[in-house]
C-alpha cells in the first residue's frame, strides 16, 4: 500500500489540490517522530500528505464507520492490527467519491495490489490505474 501510495504521490505532486491523509492503525506506537521517520523511509514528500496519529478509539471509529473501511485489533494478525488494504477518494467537498462500473457504484481502491504487478496470486486485479484516472478527474472539477 505505502510504494502505491508514493507512486500516486509521485504522478500528482504538481497538483495543489492532490492530497493524501493517512491515519495511523497503532497510535500508541506511531508518535509523530515514528511517522516523520515513516515518512523519510517510504519517500513522502508531498506538503499535502498527511501522516495522522491520535486516540485508537476515535481512528478505528473513522476508518470503520466514517470511510467504512475495516480496521481492528487482532492479536494473530501480522503486527497486532488488520485494516482492508483500500484506498477511499474523498473529492474537495470532503464527500466519497466512486465510479460506476457495469452499473454497479465502485466505493473503494484496492491499494495492495501495484499496477506492475496487474493481478495477484487470489487473482485479484489491480485498481491503482483506475484511482488515477478518477483523481485526475476530480482535480479537473
Amino acid at each position: 500500500m505505502n510504494k502505491n501510495l508514493v507512486q500516486i504521490q509521485n504522478d500528482f505532486n504538481d497538483f495543489k489540490d492532490f492530497g493524501v491523509a493517512s491515519f495511523t492503525i497503532n497510535p500508541e506506537h506511531d508518535t509523530p517522530e515514528v511517522l516523520k521517520q515513516y515518512a523519510e523511509k517510504y519517500g513522502i514528500t508531498n506538503l499535502n500528505w498527511n501522516l495522522m496519529t491520535g486516540n485508537q478509539a476515535e481512528i478505528y471509529k473513522l476508518a470503520n464507520e466514517g470511510f467504512n473501511l475495516y480496521t481492528a485489533q487482532d492479536k494473530d494478525a501480522d503486527g497486532g492490527f488488520e485494516h482492508s488494504g483500500n484506498f477511499a477518494l474523498i473529492d474537495k467537498k470532503g464527500y466519497l467519491r466512486s465510479r460506476i462500473v457495469n452499473g454497479n457504484p465502485i466505493i473503494f481502491y484496492n491499494g495492495m495490489i501495484s499496477e506492475s504487478e496487474k493481478v495477484d496470486e487470489e487473482g485479484m486485479s489491480e485498481e491503482i490505474s483506475a484511482l488515477k484516472v478518477d483523481i485526475k478527474k476530480l482535480l479537473n472539477e
